[in-house]
């Protein structure tokens, strides 16, 4: 199964049908949204393409391959727009052995892990920020934002395929990194 993971839409209509364009042409099988779906937030300046309902009409007819978790600019009126659930703090999802944790990373974060058995896959957005490591025999990942990257890095997201993360520039779909979840 081939899933892609967005982080940190905040709103933007433009970015969202940007992924999804990438969604399609690597015949994803799964959309994984690591939160702050339709919300700039008050910290962020209003992006480039901010239309919260556009974001809405290009992921609800998807709401079958999606699995969301609530980031730190959810609010209640969202998931009334939504038509998949995105109000949960974290995912837990087992494939082929291995488990997934998914969260936005503002609870759990790589400073404030939860409990996961070595050769687990930890994934997290909030930061805006793209990485791929491994620590203590977790893998690790942010996909950074589709959106907002900060610190001056460009616009990421990230596929999960047969144990494989890798981050990809959301311009030109160009990997930056990859990572095998478990250590040879």
């Amino acid at each position: 199964m081939r899933t892609m993971i967005i982080s940190d839409l905040h709103g933007s209509e433009q970015t969202t049908r940007q992924a999804l364009k990438y969604f399609g042409e690597l015949n994803c099988d799964r959309l994984l949204i690591l939160g702050d779906i339709l919300y700039h937030g008050p910290r962020n300046p209003i992006p480039q393409g901010h239309n919260p309902k556009g974001v809405v009409e290009l992921l609800n007819p998807l709401k079958d391959k999606i699995i969301a978790v609530r980031g730190n600019c959810e609010a209640e009126v969202d998931q009334m727009l939504l038509e998949f659930p995105c109000m949960a703090d974290y995912a837990l999802i087992e494939e082929e052995g291995i488990r997934i944790f998914a969260t936005h990373g503002h609870l759990y974060n790589p400073g404030k892990l939860p409990f996961l058995p070595t050769g687990a896959l930890f994934l997290y957005g909030h930061t805006h920020l793209w990485e791929v490591c491994r620590e203590k025999g977790i893998t690790i990942c942010n996909p950074g934002s589709i959106t907002l990257p900060k610190q001056g890095r460009e616009a990421t997201f990230a596929i999960y395929e047969a144990g494989i993360i890798s981050v990809h520039r959301l311009e030109d779909g160009v990997r930056l990194a990859s990572l095998p979840v478990k250590e040879a």
